[in-house]
């Protein structure tokens, strides 16, 4: 059983940092790309970032390019997603998705976090 739960999020002013964590339970962790994806409210999911099972790869969506930083601690069972420079339409739900295959994420068979906030004020 995999369980995994974000945590980091809240409010900041625009141009400030906040630091998403999270942590995963099961043993396929180690050997499973994770990203990180994030939904505002009348908007469809969106991906942000992601990172290869062993953090030899990261990918990014355009509009966090620069200003996120995805990376991983196998050994924690743990996922990071630094935000610097935040923007207010960075206002979202995260989410973290853990996939099945040691390079993507895929969506549609991925496991879950339940999601954390994240509120940039202008």
């Amino acid at each position: 059983q995999v369980q995994l739960v974000e945590s980091g999020g809240g409010l900041v002013q625009a141009g400030g940092s906040l630091r998403l964590s999270c942590a995963a339970t099961g043993r396929t962790f180690s050997w499973s790309a994770v990203g990180w994806f994030r939904q505002s409210a009348g908007t469809e999911r969106e991906f942000v970032a992601s990172i290869s099972w062993n953090g030899g790869s990261t990918d990014y969506a355009d509009s966090v390019m620069g200003r996120f930083t995805i990376s991983r601690d196998n050994a924690k069972n743990s996922v990071f997603l630094q935000m610097n420079s935040l923007k207010p339409e960075d206002t979202a739900v995260y989410y973290c998705a853990l996939g099945r295959q040691s390079h993507r994420v895929g969506v549609d068979d991925a496991y879950w976090g339940q999601g954390t906030q994240v509120t940039v004020s202008s």
